[in-house]
């Protein structure tokens, strides 16, 4: 909730316990106008970051796999980096699989179109692209045979990853591009 809305409550429940025992039809109105407010902001995703002038510089743009069991360790990983409300966030089945796939062509261009508008819009300067043990899309499309020990489906994730890396940099040099590993209980190792 906005801080003009936190101020407006408080002045709205300090009139409502203070005044006789029901508020004016106003006051409740304008409370539940600004609690809707507050919600719908919620809803929508409204924070901190969207307070930033446009065209201001963040870190990074974050690649990772769209894998439900990975969100809550991503959310938790990036801050302890220091980089809450430092980047920009594009999911991919696969992450860098997705990215370069040529089974699902439109993947790759909408990656490549994310990048270009991160680095337009918000001059992101490095690209992290965090990979993950356990993933379904790497199965459907490399087969199971990529994961048959822990070795072998980390060196999958190393060539996606450095394949990745390399056109990352032929696309736009001055990017830094880091290459993770992220394990299903939330452990990430640089990879490359």
């Amino acid at each position: 909730m906005s801080s003009f809305a936190q101020s407006h409550t408080r002045t709205l429940f300090k009139t409502a316990c203070c005044a006789p025992s029901r508020p004016a039809p106003d006051t409740r109105r304008r409370f539940i106008q600004l609690a809707a407010l507050g919600a719908g902001a919620s809803l929508l995703g409204v924070s901190r970051a969207e307070t930033k002038p446009a065209g201001v510089a963040i870190e990074a743009l974050l690649l990772s796999c769209m894998d439900y069991r990975l969100m809550d360790n991503i959310e938790q990983y990036m801050p302890g980096r220091n980089l809450r409300d430092q980047y920009d966030h594009i999911a991919l089945a696969g992450a860098s699989l997705g990215a370069l796939t040529t089974r699902y062509p439109a993947w790759n261009k909408t990656f490549w179109q994310h990048l270009d508008i991160a680095v337009q819009l918000h001059r992101v300067r490095r690209v992290i692209v965090m990979d993950h043990r356990d993933c379904g899309a790497y199965k459907v499309i490399l087969g199971a045979a990529h994961a048959k020990t822990p070795e072998t489906e980390r060196a999958a994730h190393a060539r996606q990853l450095a394949t990745l890396k390399t056109r990352i940099h032929q696309h736009a040099p001055a990017l830094q591009v880091e290459t993770l590993l992220m394990g299903v209980d939330g452990r990430v190792e640089t990879v490359g």
